[in-house]
């Protein structure tokens, strides 16, 4: 046996007894409107919250601010007339070009705006890092309040991978600046499905 199976014996003889999670109910008490909380949370870390009736009016959004030649891409197959919905299966390294991806996430935190999203709904994995400006579809119903509670919700879902995803990039590294763009997409935007039936 090598050392490194040595090692690795040793370390699974001398676990510690499991116990139980500690309850932390208590500190996961909110007192917020949690749809209010996340937009107001968003717009905070450099993003915007629109609210929608219908992804029609998301496909006039993206008529209204990109270009006809402007590459748009999509996971939603309603969003087809202004979007490619066909691109998950590309290679990666074609995506560099990408102005604007829309997305839909399954849920929203408050605390923090975050949305998840797994592989499903991501296309690709660099799909939301490497466009320019990024878009999301979200319920304002599935929006919880704590990352506590997205936790719990998430604990035995069955998923390959998936992300919890906040805002525009950002950095304030240098002289305590913050710089919108600065390593993923320059914009964030959530649109608020009131309607949504998904």
């Amino acid at each position: 046996m090598d050392s490194r199976a040595n090692i690795l014996q040793a370390i699974a003889k001398n676990q510690p007894p499991a116990t139980p999670l500690p309850d932390i109910s208590d500190i996961a008490v909110v007192d917020y409107q949690v749809v209010e909380k996340f937009k107001t949370t968003l717009e905070a870390i450099g993003g915007q919250s629109i609210e929608i009736q219908t992804l029609e009016e998301v496909v006039s959004y993206v008529k209204t601010y990109f270009n006809e030649g402007q590459r748009v891409i999509s996971t939603i197959p309603e969003l087809a007339p202004v979007a490619e919905t066909d691109w998950q299966t590309q290679d990666p390294h074609t995506l560099e070009n990408v102005e604007f991806n829309i997305l839909e996430a399954k849920m929203g935190v408050a605390e923090n705006a975050a949305l998840w999203l797994t592989e499903a709904q991501l296309g690709q994995r660099v799909a939301p890092f490497i466009t320019q400006n990024l878009a999301v579809v979200l319920d304002p119903k599935t929006i919880v309040a704590t990352m506590h509670h997205a936790y719990d919700r998430i604990a035995n879902a069955d998923y390959g991978f998936g992300l919890f995803l906040a805002g525009p990039s950002k950095t304030a590294d240098i002289e305590q600046s913050l710089v919108l763009g600065a390593h993923g997409s320059r914009s964030m935007t959530v649109f608020l499905l009131t309607s949504f039936s998904g």
